[in-house]
């Protein structure tokens, strides 16, 4: 632990190597004691497992239970209709379930196949796996890290850091001690030690590990994905307490209509228990909306195919509708608000000399085939801005061809190249840290001409340097010396001296285009943006105020100032900071549990390893499909195809609109199911028999269905991200949704019954079909009413041509049933005369007019 605070020597001691490694001996030694340097499996539930977490759902249950008495009475239609419901759930539950455990699959892919290790003086090729602790690691540019090491030596070496600390730009690194500042050191800050995940990109260098397997940081983030539990999304609570009232109520019913059938029929034998119980299960039949589940899953089957169009890939069907509902999206920066691409946005000094300098010196090289620039990302955001410029890498390499070097070094914080010119003569470049090079230089290239150094010229660069820094820019400086030929002495201490000064470049990771206005366009709809990075924090305050996620001068909480606040002190410090910086993957996770212990809905967005586990602990998570690794898709709940945080914007806006018509099916399935539960009570109260539970289940799962699945692909209405988001505990029946379903649930048993007497003259089965075709015909219609909860249907633009689709298909079915011959005699319903069926339909229509006038008083009211 802590072994970037020791002496190298100290650290080789204390794992018991030696410079020339481990013997083969004891390196097996070691393997078999500890294991091997991999990730461990996550634990994966079984298909069994899976399966019952699918029936134990209260719902689940009733139907069961519905199906078994069905059965026992000998309704063996009702029986294996209810049985398909719940088959046909289960699998669209099994096959949505979330993938997590490819995470930790993922983690283990990254790891480097082979590692070039010293064992016993000599230099081996060693499978990744079989590295131990003490092992000496050789480094070169390309490499992947194996495991966590302790630098010993390094020769300009720089590690890409990204995936494991969100830092953009790669890290020199240096076999010194580091001092213990209070609070420790942050990883993006330990120059000596280099961890699994990283890729040496420059320089090459040697380290001994101290750290394999799960004991790597690596192996760190491996076990917090595994020990972190999904957890249910908003709307799959809301549908459980639905699950929960519906069974206390279907319960409570069918014990009462049992009691009360048995009580008033003076009756006790077996028949009569028998009938009583069969009218008790028609009941249940009828509270029971056993298409909603089914209707719910191909909702958001059909969101997630739309939204997979705008590339926004969903994970996990009920992320749709959590979406609708995030009050916070935690976002990483690099890769996510800015384009993970260091890039040249200012300059100071004589252009054209300061590009051929930056172009010349530096070791990116350019595909002139393919125009991409391979190579350390500074360097190549030199290259790109000589090539922005008009200046060809290639061309001047040509023209001007390097013919010595003293390569950087991070003592120096310089590198020079000299280049032959046509006429025999030599120039050399050299570039670096800023106060490093004026140090240096003893003139000033002004205005095309040479002029001394003065204090008035070294004050005006010292200033513009300051200014670009202050802006989070990092800062590069060039200069220059002619020389008649290649000297002979090519040290750095004979070469970097009497330099002339050519200028500065101000470089940044930018900022997307469309962030600042996707941040904007959240802002409105109610949902604030925090940015979660572990770069600098300078780099972090410029970034958040540039895109508007906090003020200019806004404080920015660091890592090692999170450690320090309790819990509690967290709660309160989440409410007002927009922006982290130096952070580590368990600062993260406690940022997004403190926003949540807050009761806010919180999504997080990131692509490197280091976002994984908040990726997991969060509402949803939303990794990036290009820069992201595998470790961060697998952990998402939904995955950006395009890297783009507009992207998450427009999820949000089909996250409400889906959700919207959640509700609006909700509202319909419930309504439906209640108006058949009143129409079967009152039935049993005034001492006659209205319907059998086939003729409810027909009309559950067809006539209400279809159009139900319709609602789904209703289009988003007028003002949807104007609102701010619904809270997190808000029940389903929150802004008069359950006075809606009561009201429309009692206006539709009226007008069944009603029908039902209009029939009963000509005998009661003429008043069961006509009661029948009413309620069919009535939910169908009832459909139409809902395709705006609160706007009137006759004025809502456009049409919604599936779910007139479907009411047709509907309307169709339901004289199928009434009019052929096997299906009227399966389901005991009789032909209607025209007469009949004109009266059946026009009392169903009254649903209308219903439905408007009170939605009219209902606007009239909110206003």
């Amino acid at each position: 632990m802590n072994d970037y605070l020791k002496d190298s020597g100290a650290v080789m001691n204390e794992l018991g190597s030696r410079r020339d490694g481990l013997t083969p001996e004891e390196a097996e030694r070691r393997l078999e004691e500890r294991g091997p340097n991999r990730l461990k499996d996550a634990e994966k539930k079984s298909m069994l497992v899976r399966l019952k977490e699918q029936l134990l759902n209260p719902m689940i249950l009733i139907l069961l239970a519905a199906a078994l008495i069905s059965g026992l009475l000998g309704e063996a239609a009702d029986a294996s209709v209810i049985l398909f419901v719940v088959v046909l759930n289960s699998i669209l539950g099994i096959v949505q379930e979330s993938k997590s455990e490819k995470a930790i699959e993922a983690l283990q892919s990254m790891t480097a196949s082979r590692a070039r290790v010293r064992r016993g003086g000599e230099v081996l090729s060693v499978p990744s796996a079989e590295l131990v602790t003490g092992d000496i690691v050789l480094l070169e540019a390309g490499d992947a890290v194996p495991a966590d090491l302790r630098i010993l030596e390094s020769a300009s070496l720089k590690i890409e850091e990204a995936a494991l600390t969100g830092e953009s730009v790669p890290v020199d690194k240096s076999p010194d001690a580091l001092d213990a500042p209070e609070g420790g050191v942050p990883l993006g800050d330990r120059k000596n030690m280099a961890y699994l995940g990283g890729s040496a990109v420059y320089g090459r260098g040697t380290g001994v590990v101290t750290a394999t397997g799960m004991e790597t940081e690596m192996g760190k983030i491996a076990d917090t994905l595994a020990k972190a539990k999904d957890e249910e999304t908003p709307l799959q609570q809301r549908l459980n307490q639905l699950s929960r009232l519906l069974s206390l109520g279907v319960l409570g019913i069918c014990a009462f209509i049992f009691a009360f059938s048995l009580f008033t029929s003076h009756n006790y034998s077996t028949q009569s228990v028998l009938n009583s119980f069969l009218l008790a299960v028609s009941l249940a039949v009828a509270a029971v909306p056993e298409g909603l589940a089914a209707v719910v899953t191909i909702v958001l089957s059909i969101g997630v195919s739309k939204m997979s169009a705008r590339s926004a890939i969903i994970r996990k069907l009920t992320a749709v509708e959590t979406l609708g509902c995030t009050q916070v999206i935690c976002t990483d920066k690099t890769g996510t608000l800015t384009q993970n691409r260091m890039t040249v946005v200012d300059s100071f000094g004589d252009l054209p000399l300061l590009v051929r300098a930056f172009a010349l010196c530096s070791d990116s090289r350019l595909n002139s085939q393919t125009g991409e620039i391979v190579g350390e990302p500074t360097e190549n955001a030199l290259v790109a801005f000589a090539r922005k410029e008009g200046l060809d890498k290639n061309t001047l390499d040509s023209e001007f061809p390097r013919l010595g070097e003293a390569p950087f070094d991070s003592m120096r914080k310089m590198m020079t190249t000299l280049h032959g010119l046509p006429d025999g003569s030599v120039v050399q470049y050299t570039k670096g840290a800023p106060d490093e090079i004026l140090k240096r230089c003893d003139s000033v290239l002004s205005d095309g001409a040479v002029v001394p150094m003065s204090e008035e010229l070294r004050r005006k660069i010292i200033g513009s340097n300051r200014e670009m820094a202050n802006r989070a820019l990092r800062v590069l400086a060039a200069a220059q010396k002619k020389l008649p030929a290649l000297p002979d002495d090519l040290s750095p201490e004979k070469l970097e001296s009497g330099l002339t000064f050519l200028g500065l470049a101000g470089m940044i990771d930018p900022v997307r285009e469309e962030a600042a206005e996707a941040v904007r366009e959240c802002r409105r709809a109610g949902i604030r943006p925090v940015m979660i990075t572990g770069d600098h924090r300078d780099t972090a305050a410029a970034i958040a105020a540039q895109i508007g996620i906090a003020e200019p001068g806004d404080p920015v909480m660091t890592g090692s100032e999170l450690d320090r606040l309790t819990d509690e002190e967290l709660k309160e410090a989440v409410l007002r900071c927009g922006a982290y910086a130096r952070v580590q993957p368990e600062h993260k996770v406690r940022i997004v549990r403190a926003l949540k212990d807050l009761g806010l809905v919180t999504a997080m967005t990131g692509d490197g390893v280091n976002d994984a586990p908040a990726l997991k602990t969060a509402d949803i998570g939303v990794g990036m499909g290009i820069t992201g690794t595998d470790v961060t898709k697998n952990a998402a709940d939904m995955v950006l195809a395009d890297d783009n945080f507009a992207t998450i914007v427009y999820a949000v806006r089909e996250g409400r609109r889906i959700y919207d018509n959640i509700l609006k099916t909700v509202q319909f399935l419930l309504s439906s199911n209640l108006s058949e539960v009143i129409s079967i009570f009152a039935a049993t109260l005034l001492g006659f028999s209205l319907f059998r539970p086939i003729h409810i289940l027909w009309i559950n799962l067809i006539t209400d269905s279809l159009p139900a699945v319709a609602l789904g692909t209703e289009r988003a209405e007028h003002g949807i991200m104007n609102r701010p988001p619904r809270g997190k505990s808000e029940s389903l029946f929150a802004n008069g949704l359950g006075a809606d379903v009561l009201y429309q649930g009692a206006t539709v048993a009226v007008l069944t019954l009603a029908s039902y007497w209009a029939g009963s003259g000509s005998g009661p089965d003429t008043g069961t079909t006509m009661a029948f075709v009413t309620l069919s015909m009535c939910e169908i219609f009832h459909s139409f009413n809902l395709r705006s909860r609160r706007g009137s249907v006759f004025l809502l633009h456009g049409q919604n041509l599936i779910l007139l689709g479907t009411m047709l298909l509907s309307l169709l079915l339901t004289f199928a049933m009434v009019e052929l011959p096997f299906l009227s005699l399966a389901f005991s319903l009789i032909s209607l005369t025209p007469r009949q069926y004109l009266i059946s339909i026009g009392i169903a229509l009254l649903i209308l007019p219903v439905v408007e006038a009170v939605k009219a008083v209902q606007r009239r009211m909110s206003r």
